[in-house]
């Protein structure tokens, strides 16, 4: 029986979080042996899963991308492409390619304290095979890549024409000329709906609830002089901090005063569609703005698209699919010969992998989340979970680098076992305070969040700073052990 191959480290996932862990590791840790793993055949994760038309960058490319290698593109909202090419770049320039293994699907880990490591299982062709590791790094996203969410419409199988998801879009569809319907009202629907009308015939944006959209430029003029003026990377920095803090301030501006910052977005979206335009139905949303995700309009894309007449937005409900097309609840019916089911995601907590400790499987939804990145009672596991009111990669940067600090304080120490135990006073709260409805269908098997620092999940850049570069390592919520002593998860 051959040995199992061990790892000090295994990274899952070599979409952006996976591989600016890998360079970070590489970068601070250099002696440990890191391995990737990549259910997929190449890199990229959520920018190689979706293809699209349009698909883009929903946040600019000074945020999203990497605190270690600059944006130099002119565009700051860039397209999903340039995207996937920026992470081919960063992986090569770091020469971590041949760390990742693709087609290595991870299924379970189980945490052995007696040799203070993970057993990991991982699906690869018809087989399954399996790691040691010391660390086990979760880099795997929240969605789940394999089943995509479309509700239940009635009719559907009447339909004769045809129906695509974003998630799963078919190569080479014809919409040349078509009468395109799509569903949903979120970012991706922001997408399609502007790009897929250049060449359609009509396209229809039907929503249940209207959403705040913004229109900025994609190009950030800003960060074009400044990058003329600069070497890329000084320029990178200063934009990066500069968007960053007004990330943030426009998210504690919406918290704090709704009202006004309601008004404010409202009116931009008069601004663009005139005062004939029927705002109040179709783009003034029912909760406060930042309750759920801004949706962006880069130069204002999906409005030019509706003062055109080649796209226009229809609020109703779904009554039935007819052969034809949609009835809606009003009466009114929509002529379609493609709909596009822009209804959300599905969310997946690690990549939906089995994990036992000392034999006890761990219901996360019972756990509290360390610094939103490790959770209560489960030893040597971490995972990104980026921010939902910014630039994830902004929280990613920051617990890649803190893994870095963490890893390194346990080799000087000579303690190879780390588990977060939770204070029994600490009050758990939801994981994430966002209405959206991908969220909502989820957070029943997500962890909880708690109601003091180090276990509350910060939607702030500035407060995470502190919290992960500056804090100290040891502090009274990390158990630091040696192997063969277990910490009681139930």
């Amino acid at each position: 029986m051959s040995e199992i191959e061990h790892f000090d480290v295994i990274v899952v996932g070599a979409g952006i979080s996976g591989i600016g862990a890998a360079v970070h590791l590489q970068r601070r840790c250099p002696t440990r042996r890191v391995v990737i793993l990549e259910a997929r055949a190449s890199i990229g994760g959520t920018w190689d899963l979706f293809r699209y038309p349009g698909i883009r960058s929903d946040s600019d490319m000074y945020t999203l991308g990497f605190n270690f290698k600059p944006w130099t593109q002119a565009k700051a909202i860039a397209d999903g492409p340039s995207i996937l090419n920026y992470l081919d770049e960063a992986a090569r320039e770091a020469g971590i390619h041949d760390r990742i293994r693709f087609g290595h699907r991870v299924t379970a880990a189980a945490w052995d304290s007696d040799t203070a490591s993970w057993l990991v299982t991982i699906q690869h062709a018809e087989n399954a095979v399996q790691l040691r590791c010391n660390f086990l790094h979760m880099c795997s996203g929240y969605y789940d890549y394999a089943a995509r969410f479309t509700p239940e419409f009635a009719g559907r199988e009447r339909f004769t024409g045809r129906i695509v998801h974003p998630q799963h879009w078919p190569a080479g569809l014809d919409y040349r000329g078509k009468r395109v319907v799509v569903i949903g009202s979120g970012a991706t629907a922001m997408t399609l709906v502007p790009t897929m009308a250049r060449d359609a015939g009509q396209v229809t944006m039907l929503q249940r609830s209207p959403t705040y959209v913004i229109s900025r430029p994609a190009e950030d003029r800003f960060a074009n002089a400044l990058k003329r003026l600069l070497p890329p990377m000084a320029a990178y920095g200063i934009v990066r901090w500069r968007n960053t803090f007004l990330h943030q301030m426009i998210f504690i501006l919406a918290r704090a005063w709704p009202g006004p910052v309601r008004k404010y977005l409202l009116a931009r979206v008069r601004e663009q569609l005139g005062p004939g335009y029927d705002t109040a139905s179709h783009f003034t949303p029912r909760y406060d703005p930042w309750r759920q995700r801004l949706c962006l309009a880069p130069d204002g894309d999906l409005f030019a698209a509706i003062r055109s007449g080649r796209a226009n937005v229809v609020t109703d409900r779904i009554e039935t699919f007819t052969e034809t097309g949609i009835r809606l609840e009003s009466g009114k019916e929509l002529a379609a010969d493609i709909v596009v089911t822009a209804t959300g995601l599905n969310l997946l907590f690690l990549a939906g992998m089995a994990v036992t400790v000392d034999g006890r499987k761990v219901d996360f939804s019972r756990t509290l989340g360390y610094k939103g990145m490790m959770f209560s009672g489960v030893p040597n596991l971490s995972c990104v979970f980026g921010y939902t009111n910014s630039s994830w990669t902004l929280k990613a940067d920051l617990e890649n680098d803190y893994l870095c600090r963490l890893l390194n304080h346990m080799q000087a120490s000579g303690q190879p076992t780390v588990t977060p135990v939770a204070d029994p006073g600490i009050t758990p709260e939801r994981w994430i305070d966002f209405s959206s409805g991908y969220f909502e269908r989820a957070l029943g098997s997500f962890p909880k969040q708690g109601s003091k620092e180090p276990w509350k999940l910060h939607q702030n850049y500035f407060r995470d700073l502190r919290l992960f570069r500056f804090a100290r390592i040891a502090d009274a919520a990390l158990h630091f052990s040696q192997a063969g002593r277990a910490v009681d998860v139930r």
